[in-house]
Parts: structure tokens; C-alpha cells; sequence
């Protein structure tokens, strides 16, 4: 399996009036002038989205699990190569037409939004089949163009995450995207240690600063091959780790920091053997994450959300006690 991956509106009431020969009818003064009403405050882009994978895992319908939590936001996985340097969902469905664009739009039209992940823990990767960073940067550019999208994460894991050539040519990319896509939020997710990012994550957010890269950088905090280990606490000094190396690497005060990072968790039992992220765990990372300002809380996957029945596998529930959707639930609740 992959290995992660992974508002409501105001409203005004205003009494009726009739309104003849320029006169209130039944108004015994002329009314008080009002202040205007403010838009309704939305998240950013990718603030809150669940991972939602369409290849497997018997994946709910998103708006019936936008009813049913209040969530807003998704995160689509993966985006993958063909094989060569064009993007394909899961490196073979594509862009136009499927039931991964019919399902960004009734998530759109039930007033929600996606940020599309490309990369993931297998198959082929476009930092990987792309050779240089100007195709790179298009193969981004042809899904963005595609969804219209207002952010985007890289899920940069194995042999993409590992090769230093590879780590340079997908930050390179980014600026070019991060230029032609003004506003554009961008997210990176990587794999780290109990204390923090692996020194391939480190390195990435090196290069990421020299180039002047503004991205919001996530880790997946799980999968740490220690067997039982406390998920809260590991997750929250993973992240403790991370906001130091952006703080060094782009000379950030520490609270500056924390609004730049994030995390991906997973929920349920993980693909490490002793390891549980509850419900309970899950509710502790996100009140660290409100009081941080976290950039970024997800987890992989909402495919998982749910406890698992008879026949079920991995990679359609969690593998623990809990009701439908309890971790999306609490993650609907984070405003950054």
C-alpha cells in the first residue's frame, strides 16, 4: 500500500419594508444605517484537506462525507507520471473526463475545494521522469491549469526524496511554478524521525531557502520502525524538529516558523507493526496544531476513516474502535 498517502456563511435578517413614492410605508423612522457585512473568513487552501484516494480502498462519496463532518477541503492523491514527463492520476488516468475530475467538481459545487498531491510512497514519479526543471515545472503547470487550483502538495517520498539531484530539480520547479502562479500556496511533505526530518527532508528545506522558496513544509510522522510508540507526543516533536530546521534554514523566529509548517498523520494503525494513532491522539495533535498556527494538518486517508468490517483491509479503514469519520471530524475543526 502507499504509505501515505497521503465556513459556514454569514447571514443578515433585515425586517421587510414597502417602499411607495420614495417613502418607508409602515416605518415610523428612517432606519439605522448599517455596517456592511463581511465575507465569510475561509481557510487557506489546503489548511484541512484529508487525503482522498480514488484507486482503491473503497472510497467514500465526498460530498456525503462533507455532510456528514463539515468538511471543506480535500486533498486528492496521487499524481503521478505516465511514464514519461506528463501527469496522469496514479501514472495512468487521466486528467480530463474521469472520476477524479467528476469529483473535484461536485465538491466544488457543494462549496469545497481540493489541493491535488503529486508524488506518494510508489510508482513513478515526475521529479524522477522529468529531466530537467523547466519540464518539471510544466507537468505542475498542466494540472493546475486543469483544476484551477489554489495550492498544491508534493508528497516527496523513496528513491524521489532520496536522490539530491532529484530534491534540487522539484525545488527549482516550484519556483518556476510559485512565479507563474502568483498566490499559489504550496505544500511539501516528506518523511521524518521521532525528533524530526531525516537529513534528506533537512537538506530539502536548505534548498528550498537558498532558492527563496516560499512553501509550507509538512511531515508524516508515522511509520517510525520503533514499534509501540506514544503517536501524540512523537508527532508533536517531529514537527518541534521541523520548525527549528525552517527557523535556521530561512531565519525565522520561532513562532514565524510554526505558521510555515505542518504535519500528514496517519490514522488508525499504521503500516509499522505496535503503532495506533486513536481518536484521542489525533484530537491532541490538532489542539498542538491551533496553538502553534500550524500551515498544514492532515492525515492519510480518509478512505481509512472508519472502523474495519468483515473483509476489510488496511486500506479502507483504520484498523481500530471508532465511528465513521471521527478523524475527519476533528480535523473540519482546525482553523489554523
Amino acid at each position: 500500500m502507499h504509505r501515505k498517502r497521503i465556513v459556514s456563511a454569514l447571514s443578515a435578517l433585515s425586517a421587510a419594508v414597502v417602499v411607495s413614492g420614495g417613502l418607508a410605508v409602515g416605518a415610523h423612522a428612517a432606519p439605522t444605517p448599517q455596517a456592511p457585512q463581511k465575507a465569510p473568513i475561509t481557510a487557506p487552501s489546503g489548511l484541512n484537506g484529508p487525503y482522498l484516494y480514488l484507486g482503491w480502498g473503497s472510497p467514500p462519496k465526498a460530498t456525503s462525507v462533507m455532510s456528514a463532518t463539515g468538511i471543506k477541503q480535500f486533498t486528492m492523491a496521487f499524481m503521478l507520471s505516465d511514464g514519461g514527463c506528463n501527469p496522469k492520476w496514479d501514472g495512468n488516468r487521466a486528467l480530463a473526463g474521469g472520476v477524479d475530475q467528476s469529483t473535484i467538481n461536485s465538491i466544488r459545487s457543494a462549496g469545497g475545494d481540493v489541493t491535488v498531491s503529486f508524488g506518494g510512497w510508489s510508482g513513478n514519479k515526475l521529479g524522477e521522469k522529468c529531466s530537467s526543471a523547466g519540464a518539471l515545472a510544466g507537468a505542475y503547470q498542466k494540472v493546475i491549469d486543469a483544476y484551477k487550483l489554489k495550492s498544491i502538495d508534493i508528497d516527496i517520498e523513496s528513491t524521489e526524496v532520496s536522490n539530491a539531484t532529484v530534491r534540487q530539480r522539484v525545488v527549482d520547479a516550484l519556483k518556476t511554478t510559485q512565479s507563474k502562479n502568483p498566490g499559489l500556496k504550496i505544500y511539501v511533505t516528506f518523511g521524518t524521525t521521532t525528533t524530526g526530518p531525516t537529513a534528506d527532508g533537512k537538506d530539502l528545506v536548505k534548498r528550498g531557502a537558498a532558492a527563496k522558496l516560499d512553501a509550507e513544509w509538512a511531515v508524516m510522522p508515522f511509520d517510525f520502525g520503533q514499534g509501540s510508540v506514544d503517536m501524540a507526543a512523537a508527532t508533536k516533536s517531529a514537527v518541534d524538529g521541523l520548525k527549528n530546521t525552517v527557523a535556521s534554514e530561512y531565519k525565522l523566529s520561532s513562532d514565524a516558523a510554526y505558521r510555515k509548517v505542518g504535519f500528514s498523520s496517519m490514522n488508525g494503525r499504521t503500516d509499522q507493526a505496535g503503532e495506533i494513532v486513536s481518536v484521542a491522539d489525533f484530537k491532541s495533535m490538532v489542539s498542538y496544531a491551533t496553538s502553534h498556527h500550524l500551515s498544514r494538518v492532515s492525515f492519510w486517508a480518509l478512505n481509512r476513516d472508519r472502523k474495519c468490517g468483515s473483509g476489510g483491509g488496511g486500506d479502507a479503514c483504520s484498523g481500530i474502535d471508532q465511528g465513521t469519520y471521527d478523524f475527519t471530524k476533528v480535523l473540519a475543526g482546525y482553523n489554523g
